[in-house]
């Protein structure tokens, strides 16, 4: 995976940036992929499918015990 250094956020798209992260609960880094992909006229979504965990960002931190205890069961009844 590549990583670039993108200099020269003004107040304006930082706080865009910013905002778009809070709205969708998800990451700095996910948000500004995510506008680079429409600027690039790429479809949401189409980043690299071994990215690890980016579909699930907006869970992390929202379970309690119960919902951790009932997917036990329910990936239990799988086997």
């Amino acid at each position: 995976m590549n990583q670039i250094t993108v200099r020269g956020f003004d107040d304006e798209l930082s706080a865009a940036l910013r905002r778009l992260a809070k709205r969708e609960g998800i990451s700095l880094n996910q948000a500004a992929l995510r506008l680079l992909r429409r600027g690039a006229g790429q479809a949401e979504g189409s980043g690299r499918a071994d990215t690890v965990g980016a579909s699930f960002d907006h869970l992390i931190g929202s379970w309690t015990q119960a919902d951790a205890d009932e997917m036990d069961v329910a990936l239990d009844a799988l086997n």
